[in-house]
């Protein structure tokens, strides 16, 4: 294991983000807090518990996944399009160094900032109403296993894509989509039987039943379910992360 070059990857990538401290700390976490005013205000005065908690204290982890998935897979991806849109890929593939460690490099830097800006997130949450985290652990995975999960998924995005078009394409029309509709303002036992089993195809519902749980013991599906749900989204992604460099694919273009 070359440590010295996952240690380049990581600090280079998280440089990149002190660098641009206004786009990629502050401004999230603004749209974030806007979030939870407007819903809090508008949907809050109408709906004022759910499950036993009040609605702007429901949201919040819906709000902080929301954040991580969309972060994540921004900051993946953009991280590894970007060398081979100026062509410096060539630098880090005729290196000594492993698709292993690059991987490591790139998807461990975005999870770390993804899992700070959650952090941060949950942190400006407890300004607005009063938080309490019944399994700091479990949380904790959840965050961790968000962040890894979508880091790949966002790395597999960037080697995909051969255009900023095609880069913010499956965030825009995909995931923004799926985590909206996967509970985070609303929990899925309030639709109709029907819409219940369609939501349950959605897998951003298990991430965020998962992670809610460990703030309040209540959740849409059990919690080994979305363990297991989230463990299989990571162990899909691994997977096509090692076919992409098995066989090379868009590495070099």
């Amino acid at each position: 294991m070359n440590f010295e070059a996952v240690k380049a990857i990581y600090r280079f990538e998280m440089a990149r983000t002190w660098r641009t401290l206004l786009q990629s700390i502050v401004s999230p976490v603004v749209s974030t807090s806007l979030y939870f005013v407007v819903f809090g205000a508008a949907i809050g005065s109408r709906i004022t518990q759910v499950e036993g908690v009040s609605y702007g204290t429901f949201i919040v982890p819906g709000l902080v996944m929301l954040s991580v998935l969309t972060q994540s897979i921004t900051n993946a991806s953009f991280g590894i399009y970007f060398p081979k849109f100026i062509g410096t890929i060539y630098e880090i593939l005729s290196a000594p160094v492993s698709y292993f460690e690059i991987v490591l490099g790139y998807v461990g830097a975005a999870a770390t900032k993804s899992i700070i800006l959650g952090l941060i997130i949950l942190a400006t949450a407890g300004l607005f109403v009063p938080l309490h985290i019944e399994h700091p652990v479990w949380m904790l995975t959840f965050l961790v296993l968000t962040a890894v999960t979508f880091s790949l998924f966002g790395f597999i995005i960037g080697i995909w894509a051969d255009g900023f078009e095609k880069l913010q394409m499956i965030p825009l029309l995909v995931i923004t989509p799926l985590t909206f509709l996967g509970g985070s303002f609303y929990s899925i036992s309030m639709l109709p039987s029907g819409w219940q089993t369609i939501a349950l195809f959605n897998p951003v519902v298990y991430l965020i039943s998962g992670f809610r749980w460990s703030f309040y013991e209540i959740a849409d599906v059990s919690l080994s379910v979305s363990m297991g749900m989230t463990l299989g989204f990571l162990a899909v992604c691994m997977i096509l992360v090692w076919w992409i460099f098995k066989t090379g694919y868009r590495l070099k273009n």
